[in-house]
C-alpha cells in the first residue's frame, strides 16, 4: 500500500499512549495501530510491558517502548523522550492523557485524547476528578469522546474541540499467530478449559469497581445457582473490587470466576451463551459493541443511555434490580428462539455503527487536520 505521507513529505510519525486499560481500550489502538501503518503512518505506542504482551501492537507494525501506567516523574521523563520526533500524539483514557500533557509540556506538539469511559468516583473523589479531566481536556487540540455524554462532558470541562469518536471494536477474523485477545479462538477449548462444557456460560467484562453494578451481579448468580444446570458466570476485568468480590465468590459458592484484566474478550465472547451488563452503558459503549458484534445475546441494565444504543438488539432490565436481571437470563437460556431474534437484532443494529476503516479514517483525518503544517522533505541534491 502506497505511504500516506504526500509527495516530498517524511512519513507522518505518532505516539499513541495507553495504560493498562481495559480489553476494549487495549484492542482499540491495536485496531488503530494495523490501520494507521498500513496506511504509511509510523507509530509507537508506550505503554506497559503487560499491554504489549497481550495485544502484540510490534506484530501490528509498530514499535513498542515500555511506560508505565504512572503520573511518576521517572515514568513521564520516559514518555517525553519517547515522544521525540512525533508530529502528534494521541492518548488514550484520562491518565495517559494527563501522562502526555506533562510529556510534551513546552513542546509544540499537537496532542490527541480520546475518552473512552466515563470514570465514576467516590463524592468524595469527585472534586479531585473535575480537576483532573479539566487538566486533560483543556491540554488536547482535539478531545474525542466514545459516547455523545462523554463529549458533552469533555466540553463541559473546558475542552477546545471536543468531538465524538468513530470507535469500532476489531472485526471478527480467523486468528493467527499475531493475534492476542484481539482475535477470536476455538469456542470448544475455552468452555473446556473453563468448565462450561455441560453448562451454560455467561460473559461479563469491565473494570471490578463499585459503579459497575457487581453486587447487583453477584445477586443475580445467586438465582441462578438453582437452575438446571446452574450457569457459570465468568467476569474479565480487574480493579480495586476484586478481592471483596472475590470473597463473596467463595463465602457463598457462586457460580463465578474472575477471569483479572487481561482475560482473551474475544474468545470469551466467542464461547458464550449470553453477555450480561449490570449498570448499563454509562460512558463505555464497549462491552455493548463488542457482544453485538461477536453476535452473543445481550441482557443488560436499562440505565446510561444504553437503550439509545442498542434499540431492540438487547434485553433489557430496570437497573439495581437483581431479580428481574436473574430472571431474564433464564427466560432466554431457556428460549432459544429468542436468542436467534436477538442476534439477528444485534447484527442490525451493528451494521449501524462506523467500521474499523472508519475508524482509521476518521483518526487519520484529524491527525492531517492538526499536521498540516509539517516541513516537507528537501529534494535529493544532483
Amino acid at each position: 500500500m502506497s505511504s500516506h505521507a504526500p509527495h516530498g513529505q517524511s512519513p507522518l510519525c505518532t505516539v499513541q499512549v495507553l495504560g493498562e486499560g481495559g480489553a476494549g481500550v487495549g484492542c482499540h489502538v491495536r485496531s488503530l495501530t494495523a490501520g494507521l501503518v498500513a496506511r504509511g503512518v509510523r507509530v509507537t505506542v508506550c505503554a506497559p510491558s503487560t499491554a504489549e504482551q497481550t495485544y502484540r501492537y510490534t506484530a501490528a507494525g509498530a514499535r513498542h517502548v515500555v511506560v508505565a501506567d504512572r503520573n511518576d516523574p521517572a515514568s513521564v521523563a520516559a514518555l517525553r523522550t519517547a515522544c521525540l520526533g512525533a508530529d502528534l500524539v494521541h492518548a488514550h483514557g484520562l491518565n495517559a492523557g494527563l501522562r502526555t500533557a506533562l510529556a510534551l509540556s513546552g513542546r509544540r506538539v499537537p496532542l490527541v485524547v480520546t475518552w473512552h469511559t466515563h470514570p465514576q468516583p467516590g463524592a468524595a473523589r469527585a472534586p479531585v476528578l473535575r480537576l483532573l479531566e479539566r487538566q486533560a481536556a483543556r491540554a488536547a487540540a482535539v478531545l474525542l469522546g466514545a459516547t455523545p455524554a462523554l463529549v458533552d462532558r469533555a466540553r463541559a470541562r473546558g475542552a477546545r474541540d471536543a468531538r465524538l469518536a468513530a470507535v469500532a471494536p476489531p472485526a471478527q477474523r480467523r486468528p493467527t499467530a499475531a493475534d492476542g485477545p484481539c482475535g477470536p479462538g476455538s469456542a470448544q477449548k475455552t468452555r473446556a478449559e473453563l468448565g462450561a462444557v455441560d453448562r451454560p456460560l455467561l460473559v461479563a467484562q469491565g473494570a471490578l469497581e463499585a459503579h459497575l453494578g457487581y453486587g447487583v451481579l453477584l445477586d443475580a448468580a445467586r438465582t441462578w445457582r438453582g437452575l438446571d444446570p446452574a450457569p457459570l458466570l465468568v467476569i474479565a476485568g480487574d480493579g480495586p473490587l476484586r478481592s471483596r468480590l472475590q470473597h463473596r465468590i467463595d463465602a457463598e459458592q457462586l457460580p463465578v470466576r474472575l477471569l483479572g484484566g487481561h482475560a482473551d474478550l474475544s474468545e470469551l465472547l466467542a464461547a458464550a451463551d449470553l453477555a450480561v451488563l449490570p449498570a448499563g452503558a454509562g460512558g463505555r459503549p464497549g462491552p455493548v459493541r463488542d457482544a453485538l458484534h461477536a453476535r452473543v445475546p445481550l441482557v443488560a441494565a436499562d440505565c446510561g443511555g444504553l437503550a439509545e444504543l442498542v434499540g431492540e438488539a438487547a434485553a433489557l432490565v430496570p437497573c439495581d434490580d437483581a431479580a428481574a436481571l436473574a430472571g431474564a437470563v433464564a427466560k432466554l437460556l431457556s428460549d432459544p428462539e429468542r436468542r436467534r431474534l436477538l442476534v439477528g437484532k444485534g447484527e442490525e443494529q451493528a451494521a449501524t455503527w462506523p467500521t474499523e476503516d472508519q475508524t482509521v479514517a476518521q483518526v487519520l483525518s484529524i491527525y492531517d487536520e492538526l499536521t498540516q503544517s509539517r516541513e516537507p522533505l528537501e529534494p535529493p541534491r544532483s
